[in-house]
């Protein structure tokens, strides 16, 4: 497979860092790039709004299962560069409508995250936008983006649906880090599988779920949709270039804590 940069086409997602395979009646998207400890570019939050839009279309498909390579699910954004992915980059590419999550929360056909690893920013995003998350339990998540400078309101409006205001606000407000059993407890994954047994039990949730009636599950997910409602997009677009936010990524390019932060609360090594 070619890795030239080219835009997505058929079974290609566009970027050298997702492979889609088929795999009997689903697809697969595998997030692959370990260097970079599988930090996303925009190319390749697209090859995924991509990727569950060419499962959508294709009838030899049923679901689409997402998942990482090794100890990495995603990370989020890629704040440092975007390897061979020049031909979408940060900046004006970086518009919600390029981002996959309204999509995986409209798509007809199933889609399970099966996260096996670190999952945070906006991979921890996919996840909770996909019909179900199956996660190992070595799996770790975090909402860094106040660190960034980042005012996320999909993360504000999404979270305090699904966990409670009080809960996103410890989750938020102090980036902690949550294990598998606590995101579990908390209700923002579905299921905690030991790790070697999560390719084998994400792919039996994706089968249970298109073994249900389409137009039936369809209904439901919309009601589903329209409960969780809509966010701030205006305001999350207008954070994305304010001088908080390029402090945030300077900051963490420069591996030291923002101007923001009062000097006796200040690190050292990025927040």
């Amino acid at each position: 497979m070619t890795t030239e940069p080219r835009p997505p086409e058929g079974d290609w997602l566009g970027t050298p860092y997702l492979h889609f395979t088929r795999e009997g009646p689903f697809g697969v998207c595998r997030l692959d790039r370990p260097e970079a400890r599988n930090a996303m570019t925009p190319a390749m939050y697209f090859g995924i709004k991509y990727a569950v839009k060419h499962v959508e279309s294709d009838p030899d498909l049923a679901g689409l299962l997402i998942t990482g390579t090794g100890d990495l699910f995603a990370p989020g954004g890629d704040m440092g560069g975007g390897g061979a992915d020049n031909w979408m980059t940060f900046g004006p590419a970086l518009g919600m409508d390029a981002l996959p999550f309204d999509t995986l929360r409209q798509s007809a056909k199933p889609v399970v995250a099966a996260v096996n690893g670190l999952c945070q920013g906006g991979g921890l995003q996919i996840a909770l936008c996909a019909d179900m998350a199956v996660v190992s339990e070595r799996a770790t998540f975090r909402v860094p983006e106040l660190y960034r400078g980042i005012a996320d309101t999909y993360y504000s409006h999404m979270l305090a649906r699904l966990i409670g205001p009080v809960r996103t606000r410890d989750l938020m407000f102090t980036g902690r880090t949550l294990s598998a059993q606590e995101a579990h407890d908390w209700g923002m994954v579905a299921r905690v599988v030991p790790h070697d047994d999560l390719a084998d039990a994400a792919r039996e949730v994706l089968a249970q779920c298109c073994r249900t009636a389409p137009a039936a599950r369809t209904l439901v997910k919309s009601s589903l949709d329209n409960y969780i409602g809509l966010y701030d997009r205006i305001g999350m677009q207008a954070s994305l270039g304010a001088p908080e936010s390029i402090e945030g990524f300077m900051a963490f390019k420069e591996r030291r804590s923002p101007s923001w932060v009062h000097p006796d609360l200040r690190i050292d090594g990025r927040l």
